[in-house]
This record gives structure tokens, sequence and C-alpha cells, in this order.
């Protein structure tokens, strides 16, 4: 079996187990309204990986999330695509995505530092809120309604925000769209997401817009209800035919549930909306791109370029287009550029990645080795570089540092089928057995259709009944 390196584009444009329960577990999950089915039926989870209706595109082809999912085109804030599961993982933090955060700072966006225009004197802030009489700007609503957009984005009060637009939607006597959808907005930050969705509804009953048709749908995702969400999006489209926003949040959804195909129809119906839609053009290069389709995919990040999108991510996908059209006078100069206009040290270190890769396809090892150990200087935790990295190590016949190395990208990244392997053609190579068919057995977990791993689980197999 050969050996497998792992292949990775930048690509950003700017299981539930059975478990046993006494009775009171049963009765709280059953009065729980924000509950969420334990066990989804397919194509209706956004939380299980396997359940998606298309079966998505296969990881040795294209890179996939914590979670399972194909890496997108376009970064995202509050997907669910790289959130960690567990405790232990977001300690951890591997760079699986740059959506791969700790989970404690999803909320940290939301606070805005009070900038000094707002600071009418330097020992006291803007509003004093504790001392406000709600009740009293809820009668004024042009002032309530300034004020509400103060306190919820300013100050993130999100308590005070919600007294306020209750007592104001009182005032109103329930007639304000307006108030309605802040609550909801309120609701939704609380998690309290069947609150949210009742007052949505509401609001859309009085008045189409297209921000409560987004928020809503914002619900049903958290709900992890895609179906609905999807529903909801076409009768929005029903009632304003053509708006980009629904369009690119159907495209979305259907991305997320590893339906890659339909998702480019979409993405394609918002360009031909919006023929400079940024989010649109990058998606469906990254689908052309691993398609085994660079030359196309190289006129989509062209076309970005004379937009006037110029950043790290740009260029870096330029040079990796290049090079897989085997344009190699443009692949080395986009990269350069795109060391030059990285930003942080996990760009450099993505660049630096793909540059080892390159030097891997050209068939410079020596090159491929340093640009690996710049990769790891640059960002430690990049599983990728540990896994190509230890296949070098290999070819070198070190066969304890491979297997350190391998040991680190499988720890960092047990999503990846590449480091258990390569982990299970080591051991079986050195005659450990036992722990080259548990490392296959990860292997076929991860990727269940890898067709070399279950060869060698048919040797190992065999040679354990000829033991």
């Amino acid at each position: 079996a050969a050996w497998n390196l792992k292949t990775r584009a930048l690509t950003e444009m700017v299981y539930v187990d059975e478990i046993d329960m006494d009775q009171e577990g049963i009765a709280e999950i059953i009065l729980d309204e924000n509950a969420i089915a334990q066990v989804a039926r397919p194509g209706t989870s956004l939380k299980l990986p396997g359940t998606g209706q298309g079966g998505g595109p296969s990881p040795a082809v294209r890179p996939v999330t914590q979670s399972g999912r194909p890496i997108t085109g376009f970064v995202r804030p509050s997907t669910q695509s790289g959130r960690p599961s567990t405790m232990e993982q977001a300690i951890r933090t591997p760079r699986t995505a740059l959506t791969a955060r700790p989970i404690t700072s999803a909320s940290g966006g939301y606070v805005r530092p009070g900038t000094a225009s707002m600071i009418t004197n330097p020992d006291g802030p803007f509003i004093n809120l504790s001392r406000l009489n709600l009740t009293k700007y809820a009668q004024k609503p042009k002032l309530a309604k300034a004020l509400f957009e103060y306190i919820f984005h300013h100050e993130n009060d999100i308590k005070n925000a919600l007294d306020l637009a209750a007592l104001a939607t009182e005032y109103a006597q329930f007639k304000d769209w307006w108030w309605k959808v802040q609550i909801g907005k309120c609701y939704y930050r609380l998690g309290l997401y069947r609150e949210a969705e009742k007052q949505f509804k509401s609001a859309l009953k009085q008045q189409d817009m297209v921000d409560t048709f987004l928020y809503l749908a914002k619900v049903y995702l958290r709900l992890d209800q895609p179906v609905t969400a999807l529903n909801l999006f076409k009768q929005g489209l029903e009632r304003f035919p053509g708006e980009v926003t629904l369009i690119c949040g159907i495209a979305r959804i259907y991305e997320e549930m590893n339906n890659i195909s339909l998702a480019a129809e979409y993405y394609k119906d918002v360009l031909k909306q919006d023929n400079t839609h940024v989010e649109a053009i990058a998606c469906i290069g990254s689908n052309h791109f691993y398609s085994d389709q660079p030359e196309i995919a190289l006129r989509f990040y062209r076309r970005l370029l004379q937009m006037g999108v110029y950043n790290c991510q740009l260029f870096n996908n330029l040079g990796l287009c290049c090079f897989y059209a085997q344009q190699y006078d443009m692949t080395l100069s986009s990269f350069e550029r795109a060391l030059f206009l990285a930003e942080n040290e996990e760009e450099t270190a993505d660049v630096w990645y793909n540059l080892g890769h390159v030097a891997v396809g050209i068939g410079d090892l020596n090159l491929a080795y340093q640009c690996f150990k710049l990769t790891l200087v640059n960002n430690n935790d990049y599983a990728e570089a540990y896994n190509n990295l230890a296949v070098l190590e290999m070819r070198k016949g070190h066969t304890e540092q491979a297997r350190a190395l391998l040991q680190t990208a499988s720890s960092l990244a047990p999503h990846m089928y590449e480091p258990h392997f390569n982990v299970a053609i080591l051991s079986e190579k050195v005659g450990d057995l036992q722990r080259s068919y548990t490392a296959a057995q990860k292997s076929e977990e991860a990727f269940p259709g890898h067709v070399d791993t279950q060869q060698l689980m048919k040797q190992l197999k065999e040679h354990f009944a000829m033991l």
C-alpha cells in the first residue's frame, strides 16, 4: 500500500452513543423544548456528517473539518463545522480549519470595546444602565429604538435590552414588528430558541422582512433543523424573488449537509443576481479545485483579484491552482506574495505547508522537508505537516522519528485518516500486527471508503487466522 500525503489548500476569501438514563433524565429530555433528537434521520441533521443526502466528497480528495464536513471555500463566523464537540478537544484546539476555535470564544465576538467618542468622562461610562428608567424611555419609540441598539450592540447587556424591548412592545400594543424581532434576537442570544422562534414568526405575520427570515433560519440551524431552514428560505424567495442573502443561505446549508454539487448550483444562482459576490465566487472556485479542475478554479480566483481582493489567502489559492494547472512560472511568485501578505503565523504556516507540497510534487524532498519544518515553526499544531514529515522520515529509514511524528499527528487531528493509516503500515512492516490492526480500525472509522485500509485489514485478518 502507498503512503498517503495529505494535501490541503487554504480556502478563505475575505455522535451520539446509546446511553443508559434513569426516568428523571428521560422526563427532562421530553420536557425540554430545546432538546435535539439523539439519532437524526438521514439528510436532516448538520451534526452527523454521514447523513448528507449527497454523501459528500471523499476525504482523500477534499480535506474535512473536525466534525467530518468538507472545508468550505469561505470562512464564516458562527458555523458549527469546526466547533469542538468535547471540552478536551476544545482545550487542544487542533488546526483543522480556521473555524476550529475554542467553544469559550464563541460569545467573545459580541463584546465591543467602548470607543473614545462614546465616553463622556474618563471616570464613568457613557450611559449608566442601572439608573435608567426603562419604562419612561419605552414610551418614546424613536428614542427607545436607539437606546436598545446601544444596550444590545455596544454594552452587550442582553437582560436590560430584553426588558426595554418587552416594555416598548407592550406600549406599542404588540403591533410593532421591529420590537418583536429585537425580543427574538435577545432570546436567541440567551439560548431560548423556541421563544425566539415564536417572536420571529409573529413578526413575519405582521411584516415580511428579509432580516427576519435570516434570523429565524439561524434559530432552526441552531436547533439542528436544516430542512426546516431550507423550506423557510424558499418561502422567503417567493416573497422576495432573487434576494441574494436568501439564496446564499440555501447554498450554505447544502454545503454543510455535504451536498456540494447542489450548493454550487445555488452559488451560481447567487452570481446571476450579483456577479461580484465574493463568497459565491470563492466557494465555486474551491469546488472546481477539489473536483480536479484547477484551470477553471484559476479563472474564479483571478476574477477575485480583478475585483480588488488582495490578501494572503487569494494568492495562496492562485499559487496552488497554477501548480496543479502546470503553470509553473506563476506558482512561486504567487506563494511569495502570499508570504508577504500573511497577517499572522497561522497564515504563514499554511503557505509554507503548500510550498512543501509543491516541493514534493517536483521531487525536491530536501526542500519539502525544510518547508514542513518551517510550517511547524509557525504553527506547532499543524497535524498535516507532522504526517508528511513522518512520510519523509520513513523514506530516509528513520522509523522511530516517523512513529513519533505520526502519533503527534493522530492525537492533534483524530478525524484525519492518513496518520492512522500510516501508523498501521509502519507497524505492519516492523511486525507489530496488533498495533497495526488498531490503527487500521481508526483509519477505517475516519474514512470507511479507503481501499488501501480495507486491503490492509484483510491482510492482517489473514495473518491472525494463520496464527
